[in-house]
């Protein structure tokens, strides 16, 4: 999953080095949440027009999660 949201972060920005994607011990619910970190001037690329990308990459973690029976929240630092 972190590899997976890593991949789709780097094709979205200018600076792809600076993708940073971390992983939260899992909450007593189960909830893994992970923490996407892109260079400052991409922010607006991850998040979107009115955070649609942002909601994409969203879905596709709770979709790809589904096959694990993984809960996840993805956060964009």
């Amino acid at each position: 999953m972190q590899e997976l949201l890593a991949i789709i972060a780097r094709g979205l920005v200018d600076e792809p080095d600076a993708v940073v994607v971390d992983k939260d011990e899992p909450a007593e619910d189960g909830t893994v949440v992970y923490h996407i970190h892109v260079a400052e001037p991409d922010m607006g690329r991850i998040i979107g027009k009115q955070g649609r990308i942002a909601k994409a990459i969203r879905t596709i973690a709770r979709t790809a999660a589904i096959r694990t029976n993984e809960k996840v929240l993805v956060e964009i630092d």
